[in-house]
């Protein structure tokens, strides 16, 4: 009898322990998924931005969010307060959220040379829109065809024609940087001003080349007073000879 009533009262206790142990358990699991959950406010891209956007018109393309303490990266941002003068390094998805190492200063975006600019080169740049390159891409390493384009004045016979060429048959791409939109670009009051050369065409790129003084001569003056298209070329190309369209010959 009192074997069996010493059993009873230890059953009692080792459940009294047990349920303890269980309720401490489930608190502490309670605890950390309370924890994990605890809302954080983060900068998330709300639609998408292209690279090398200014941090100065980054706010419209974003929203604060309230996220799960879990799910929030260690590098994200809760506002842009540090990030003055930044650009974006690279595209941004809508939905992402937007993290410290996605702004940089805009000399970053600036490829390095992966090639060697042989000794007695110039390098030039200039701004190119991406309908102006062959598939919108161009990287340091390529060699580009550049077509130019005059209004009037590239012809001796017919000063007032207009006239296209491959002028430069194949040249070194040693650099190339995405350029950032201007921010009078989105200036109402300018709107119907003229804008030519203190805007940068959104999305545009700016393309270094390497050229010898006679190339960055030509490259130089129709880039003032003319047009540019740049076409991939094959390092194995030929410089043919150049070839001179104007409209009477378009379609011969």
């Amino acid at each position: 009898m009192k074997s069996r009533l010493i059993a009873g009262i230890a059953a009692v206790v080792l459940a009294l322990v047990g349920a303890v142990m269980v309720f401490s358990f489930a608190n502490g699991a309670e605890a950390r998924a309370v924890q994990g959950l605890e809302p954080i406010d983060v900068l998330v891209v709300r639609e998408p931005v292209p690279a090398g956007t200014p941090v100065s018109e980054l706010a419209a393309s974003l929203v604060v969010e309230q996220l799960p303490g879990s799910s929030v990266a260690d590098t994200a941002l809760k506002n842009l307060d540090s990030s003055a003068g930044m650009v974006t390094s690279v595209d941004l998805i809508a939905g992402e959220q937007l993290l410290a190492e996605r702004l940089v200063d805009p000399s970053e975006l600036v490829a390095p040379s992966s090639v060697e600019v042989p000794e007695g080169l110039h390098e030039i740049s200039i701004l190119v829109e991406p309908r102006r390159i062959a598939g919108g891409k161009v990287t340091a390493g390529d060699y580009v065809g550049v077509f130019m384009s005059l209004p009037e004045g590239g012809l001796e016979e017919r000063p007032e024609a207009e006239s296209s060429q491959l002028g430069l048959p194949k040249v070194l791409v040693t650099a190339v940087q995405g350029a950032p939109v201007s921010p009078a670009a989105a200036d109402p009051a300018a709107e119907g001003e003229e804008t030519q050369g203190d805007v940068l065409p959104e999305g545009s790129l700016m393309v270094t080349l390497a050229l010898n003084p006679d190339q960055a001569t030509r490259l130089v003056f129709v880039s003032e007073f003319g047009f540019v298209w740049l076409s991939k070329a094959n390092a194995a190309n030929s410089d043919a000879p150049p070839f001179i369209v104007q409209d009477k010959e378009l379609y011969r």
